[in-house]
């Protein structure tokens, strides 16, 4: 292994491998080495949320079957309305690179798992496999990659103490303390995430505070209200509908742990910022980022990808926007978008295709004469941004829903026409005409539905 850090994965650092190669026989060395009275298998249900199985054990024969054959589950009650009651057991089997030492008690040894049926094949209703799946015949169709990063935006609702350093209304970006109070918290959130999934990029407070809410709810009325985000790395898309579910299951619990509510909900009060869960994606072709060309322009890939994002965003919000607040959320002037549009750098718009490097990684050398020596990125950063997502978002069927979008894009024609015409300039919200021409996004949850069932078939011809 390479020179390991402070937040490097202890497993890792242990067995003195990658986390892509553990076996069988390395996780029961940290059991005996570590003093692991039990595995805690942990994995997406219906509603989206992290569940967890416990498993003690007293012998090796126990652990070495449990690693090797899984357990039984329910899932008519994971899965409700899609696993009739006769024909309810599913396998919860580990994810061998995916254990992790449970950062709240150190005697679990925690996995994330996938659904098997009696067959012992992926069970093709649970979103996880969903997601899989999905990516699979996307790889076998475009001979490409999809990876994706997201950026969970929530806020931390603490008492209210009186405290001296109030921040302005709307201008909490990238506080620091002692103007935003919770930073040391999300800090703590950041270790655990970063030892577990080794795919933490950074954390910052963003431009929500409210330093007293009014609310008819006892626990959040007179409250102070403070908005943080956290953003992956990129990680092959799969990979991070698990990262999605874990860093809500993080965060919450180390909320909880330090006494304040953690809230991922869309909108928490008019003219005040919400929480987006913006997904990132980039086309990765042989190790290698292949969104632009030689000269830094977005390559016919990506714009294709682009096209068919455009096509499925309606359908889309089905899947990232599942709650009333939602579209409370998505109004303009507020950095979230209401049309179908996408742009350079810019947040008034459903896609938005950030600074990427193109031009180079070595930016330190400009402001720091005295470095001598070169840094090249061969692998190419550029990603296009999805805007439109929000805490409500069913991570697994969100991101099998961009997976299916992008391979449209790229195996159906007139998808580079179709990017050219939606592509837009500046904020469309001061421009009427431009505005006029683009289609909107929906505007309910009912809307959103009523949209999916009458476009299903943008995913039943690719099998989601």
């Amino acid at each position: 292994m390479s020179e390991t850090f402070a937040l490097a994965n202890p497993l890792c650092q242990l067995l003195g491998k990658d986390r892509n190669d553990f076996t069988r026989a390395d996780l029961l060395k940290v059991v005996r080495t570590k003093g692991i009275e039990r595995f805690t298998f942990r994995y997406t249900g219906g509603d989206g949320r992290l569940k967890e199985l416990r498993l003690p054990f007293s012998n090796t024969e126990q652990a070495d079957r449990i690693l090797a054959a899984g357990e039984r589950v329910d899932g008519s009650s994971l899965f409700k309305g899609f696993v009739d009651a006769g024909e309810s057991d599913l396998y919860v089997v580990p994810v061998y690179r995916s254990a992790f030492i449970n950062p709240f008690d150190p005697t679990s040894l925690d996995f994330i798992c996938r659904f098997l049926d009696r067959e012992g094949r992926r069970a093709p209703f649970t979103p996880d496999n969903i997601l899989a799946l999905a990516h699979e015949r996307f790889r076998q169709r475009t001979g490409c990659e999809l990876w994706a990063l997201a950026e969970p935006e929530f806020y931390l609702i603490a008492p209210n103490q009186g405290e001296h350093y109030i921040p302005p209304r709307q201008a909490g970006y990238h506080a620091a303390s002692p103007y935003f109070k919770s930073n040391e918290v999300v800090n703590e959130m950041l270790r655990h995430l970063s030892r577990i999934t080794g795919a933490i990029k950074y954390a910052h407070s963003e431009v929500g505070f409210i330093e007293s809410m009014a609310s008819d709810e006892a626990q959040l009325n007179g409250r102070r209200a403070e908005q943080h985000e956290i953003e992956f790395h990129s990680h092959p898309i799969e990979e991070m509908g698990d990262f999605m579910s874990i860093a809500q299951w993080i965060i919450r619990k180390i909320a909880y742990r330090n006494g304040i509510i953690a809230t991922f909900a869309p909108k928490i009060e008019e003219g005040i910022a919400g929480n987006g869960y913006h997904i990132h994606l980039e086309l990765i072709q042989e190790d290698r980022n292949v969104m632009t060309t030689s000269e830094g322009r977005l390559s016919e890939d990506a714009l294709k990808m682009i096209g068919g994002l455009t096509t499925y965003a309606p359908t889309i919000s089905a899947f990232g926007n599942t709650v009333a607040t939602s579209y409370r959320r998505l109004v303009p002037n507020q950095e979230a978008p209401t049309r179908i549009c996408w742009s350079d750098s810019n947040r008034s718009v459903l896609i938005r295709v950030p600074l990427g490097w193109s031009g180079g990684a070595d930016l330190a050398r400009f402001i720091n004469p005295n470095e001598t020596e070169d840094y090249h990125d061969q692998r190419g950063r550029q990603t296009v941004e999805i805007r439109s997502p929000d805490g409500s978002a069913s991570g697994h069927l969100l991101l099998a829903a961009l997976v299916t979008a992008a391979e449209y894009g790229l195996t159906q024609p007139r998808m580079i026409q179709l990017a050219e015409q939606t592509r837009v300039k500046g904020n469309i919200f001061r421009d009427t005409d431009v505005l006029s021409r683009l289609d909107s996004l929906p505007a309910s949850c009912v809307h959103a539905a009523r949209l999916l069932r009458q476009q299903h078939s943008l995913y039943d011809e690719y099998g989601v």
